[in-house]
């Protein structure tokens, strides 16, 4: 299992090594390129951006995994931008989105669940008009 410099330090430190032994050991494995935390985010981004929003992987990997913003800004910069309106599509059409058929309440229903997975309002905003405008039915 692939695992951060971080969580693998907590791991440790949970099975309660002392601090310096944790570290040794860290660096053993560095050294042996088992513990690659540029190569954790950069699989960890690709493997995700098809179903998250970049906002959402990057809380994921900062809370969760204990990377730094610096290393996943770098990784960012390096891989393509994936097509976040794409995803909106997705996800309007997985809830059968039906711009005809949608009252203001299940627009704004959806409009928050959409926030919540980290996607931007202009975004959300702009499939949703883009929707409404191309067809009144064309998810679902």
């Amino acid at each position: 299992m692939d695992r951060t410099e971080a969580q693998l330090r907590e791991k440790l430190l949970g099975a309660e090594f002392e601090p310096a032994i944790a570290e040794q050991a860290i660096d053993y494995v560095k050294s042996f390129g088992y513990l690659d935390d540029e190569r954790y985010v950069r699989n960890y981004i690709e493997y995700r951006s098809r179903q998250k929003s970049r906002r959402q992987i990057e809380q994921e990997l900062l809370f969760r995994k204990g990377v730094s913003k610096e290393l996943i800004r770098k990784v960012y910069e390096e891989l393509e931008d994936s097509d976040e309106k794409a995803l909106i599509r997705r996800q309007l059409e997985k809830k059968h989105y039906h711009p005809a058929k949608c009252d203001e309440r299940q627009r704004q229903k959806l409009t928050a669940s959409l926030l919540r997975k980290g996607f931007r309002m202009g975004d959300i905003l702009s499939v949703m008009k883009e929707a409404q405008e191309s067809d009144p039915e064309p998810y679902g």
